[in-house]
């Protein structure tokens, strides 16, 4: 069976690696190139399809004329789109005869679109997973073949999780590639109606709104962490970040959101709801230090505000 393989990031590098495991012919990889913007932790897909000698690519824009000849000239049986950040055209989609389709980073119908690793986060979820469906128009709406689940403690952030995402991808592709080449894999539609759709995430989304439950800003600190942008709130008009946070029971339930209610031994912030206490911090232009240090070096005192 020969496969179109559309990749990038840990997923797609994960997801790769499995289809070379099993000797079938891979024409062609097309992938991303790197953003000079972006902090980029995970493994290349151009590295590894390069190593195995495999034709790469990476087009701007790979929905055009020109492109669409390029890839049918590679006749594949079937296409697959690992962590591709591009939504493809019907005609790419149709050029397999086998059928199109993408591994997204959720439990689908939940969590469709972008940054699903950190909205799980964001909304609490305590599980999440991998799903492999069959592509068409719309994104992440195609029926299902296979699912892997994960659990999500609190001790996860949007790298560790993941990671645990990268392990049940590859998981799944070991498990199914097999059905799909044998013409005996499963397919379900999904039940729309149980479906959620979320957009894109920004940097700027990532300021702390201290009226908020603390346990909602420890989860929105977690999932834009490292190597994220990261969480951030304001002091005396500059941003300072927070990288490592835990939710503690109030000591003072009466105190305005955003004010600081201890600096030692850890330094903790009331919330609309319990209070914040900030573990790991960078004030713009200096370095990532713990709280309590941060609050020494600034000469921070219970009744400060952060705004």
């Amino acid at each position: 069976m020969r496969s179109l393989v559309f990749a990038y990031h840990d997923i797609g590098y994960v997801c790769l690696q499995e289809l070379l495991r099993t000797g079938d012919p891979i024409v062609a990889v097309v992938t991303h190139d790197d953003d000079p913007g972006e902090t980029i932790w995970f493994r290349s897909v151009r590295e590894l399809a390069a190593a195995h000698g495999l034709p790469v690519h990476a087009p701007e824009n790979v929905n055009t004329a020109e492109w669409l000849e390029r890839l049918s000239a590679y006749t594949p049986d079937i296409l697959f789109s690992f962590y591709y950040r591009k939504i493809l055209s019907k005609e790419i989609l149709a050029l397999p005869a086998r059928g199109a389709l993408n591994l997204h980073g959720s439990l689908l119908p939940k969590y469709r679109g972008r940054s699903p690793v950190n909205w799980v986060l964001i909304h609490d979820e305590q599980e999440t997973g991998v799903t492999l469906h069959y592509m068409d128009e719309k994104p992440d709406r195609g029926d299902i073949v296979a699912q892997r689940a994960v659990p999500i403690t609190d001790d996860d952030t949007a790298l560790t999780l993941f990671h645990k995402l990268s392990a049940a991808a590859a998981e799944l592709m070991r498990d199914t590639y097999p059905l799909l080449r044998a013409g005996r894999a499963p397919r379900r539609p999904q039940v729309h109606a149980n479906a959620s759709y979320f957009g894109g995430r920004r940097p700027e989304d990532g300021r702390l709104d201290w009226s908020q439950p603390a346990r909602a800003l420890f989860n929105l600190v977690r999932a834009v962490t490292h190597p994220y942008p990261g969480a951030f709130t304001t002091w005396h008009a500059r941003r300072l970040y927070v990288w490592e946070a835990r939710p503690l029971p109030s000591r003072r339930p009466d105190t305005a959101p955003g004010t600081v209610v201890a600096v030692a031994p850890q330094l903790e912030v009331q919330t609309g709801r319990d209070t914040l206490q900030l573990l790991g911090v960078q004030l713009d232009g200096e370095a990532e230090v713990a709280g309590s240090a941060w609050a020494a070096r600034h000469a921070v005192r219970e009744g400060d505000r952060l705004t």
